[in-house]
């Protein structure tokens, strides 16, 4: 098995910036004690290939509803690999927990990026069953799977990314 990577804590500054983004009106002294329990993702046995994400704080889900979380993790990986984001399979098959954007890419740059590569995971409950979501603090949510890519013959690209989510785009 090659070791392509490495999880990281992002920076206080950063951490503090992404959860004030998200929930605004948390005081520093407990976004700090947020900060201080993160835990960097990791993978359940031996023969797992997801690492999994855990929830920096406790949250519940009603069906329909959507949340933010601000992981606290940036993901520093070799060139021509990938970073999937999945929610955790269980969550995913009882709830129906559904990544918004469907898979979270996380490319090898973006580790540098002004925001630090800090990666969010936004995150439904799409049960049709009624059921309610309740994630417990330092509890597994989502996996991510690193992934070896290829490029085209033709390739030509050449830019530096300089940003956050959507900043690939030009746009």
């Amino acid at each position: 098995m090659r070791r392509i990577a490495k999880f990281y804590k992002v920076s206080r500054e950063q951490f503090f910036e992404g959860w004030m983004d998200t929930f605004p009106g948390t005081g520093q002294t407990e976004i700090e004690k947020i900060y201080e329990k993160i835990s960097l993702p990791r993978r359940a046995t031996a023969g797992s290939a997801g690492y999994d994400f855990f929830s920096p704080v406790d949250f519940k889900l009603d069906p329909g509803e959507t949340i933010k979380i601000p992981t606290g993790i940036r993901a520093q990986m070799e060139p021509d690999w990938v970073l999937k984001i999945y929610p955790r399979s269980g969550l995913g098959f009882k709830y129906r927990l559904q990544l918004n954007n469907t898979v979270g890419i996380i490319d090898s740059d973006y580790f540098n990026s002004d925001n630090e590569g800090h990666i969010f995971i936004k995150i439904t409950n799409d049960s049709k069953e009624g059921k309610t979501l309740c994630v417990k603090e330092g509890t597994g949510f989502a996996q991510g799977i690193f992934l070896e890519y290829g490029i085209t013959v033709d390739d030509d690209a050449t830019a530096v990314r300089n940003g956050g989510m959507g900043s690939t785009t030009g746009k």
